[in-house]
């Protein structure tokens, strides 16, 4: 069979120990009801124990060299291979109900793959898999005052308990990355309102974090004006990284109120008939 090599371009980074592709199949052990998606199959090495462990598994691949190699070394997947990009793929035509992610992700998109997870988390119950070690840390981070946590764990962690499972050196794979690798899995909660505008939060969440040395008070100024009457309030003495995601929200909801004073000021100055 064909020898495909990892193409810089495109990120990959073959896992090539057998011990831990089995380790991440089995993050999913406790969804062998549901499909499975395996984004960037690569050679196969993740999809062999996938389908061993009879996942009813699909796979999504961008590389077509990969695509002709799983093909032939995996007749059971016919029907099921997707040539294409995971980032441009309708998850909700392919999975009306529900469904699980997994995969090795490629470093240079995974923060991106992990956002239109939450972009679908009506339809995605788990995702798992292997990434950079520093984006794991992020996504599992809480708000103690460290770096680690910053803007991906405050959008991820509303809808999905996320654990980091394991810490996977630079030698499992073929090239070894300059950096360790980790394997998290994300599960979805109950959650199924913010309590606030979405959209809002997500504002309020990256501009806190844009100056996130900063205390809210002044990181939170594009926002609410160098004016804004409540800066007394305890939750502008904390720097973002401080804040649990509840706090986030009752922050977003402060904003929200004074937005909609705001505007309602502005209508209220416009000239009437």
């Amino acid at each position: 069979m064909k020898i495909i090599r990892p193409k810089k371009s495109l990120g990959q980074h073959f896992l090539k120990d057998s011990g831990i592709a089995r380790r991440v199949a089995e993050t999913l052990s406790a969804y062998r009801d549901l499909p499975v998606l395996e984004v960037g199959a690569g050679t196969g090495a993740l999809t062999r124990f996938l389908l061993d462990e009879a996942y009813d598994l699909s796979v999504v691949e961008i590389d077509m060299e990969s695509v002709g190699y799983l093909r032939d070394r995996f007749p059971a997947l016919e029907g099921r291979i997707i040539a294409g990009d995971f980032l441009h793929l309708d998850l909700e035509a392919l999975y009306p109900s529900s469904c699980c992610i997994i995969g090795n992700y490629p470093y240079h998109i995974s923060s991106r793959i992990f956002f239109k997870v939450l972009d679908y988390r009506e339809h995605v119950v788990c995702c798992a898999g292997m990434m950079q070690k520093e984006v794991a840390e992020r996504l599992a981070a809480s708000p103690s005052g460290k770096r680690t946590y910053g803007i991906t764990s405050a959008l991820i962690q509303p809808w999905y308990d996320v654990e980091y499972l394991f810490t996977v050196d630079e030698d499992a794979f073929e090239p070894p990355p300059k950096v360790k690798s980790a394997v998290i899995r994300m599960t979805r909660n109950g959650r199924k309102t913010l309590g606030c505008d979405e959209t809002l939060y997500r504002l309020v969440v990256k501009t806190s974090f844009n100056q996130r040395r900063k205390m809210l008070r002044n990181s939170m100024k594009p926002i609410l004006g160098a004016t804004f009457s409540e800066y007394g309030l305890p939750v502008f003495d904390k720097r973002p990284e401080q804040l649990s995601i509840e706090q986030f929200v009752e922050l977003t909801l402060v904003v929200q109120d004074f937005l909609e004073k705001d505007g309602r000021r502005e209508k209220n100055m416009q000239p009437h008939d």
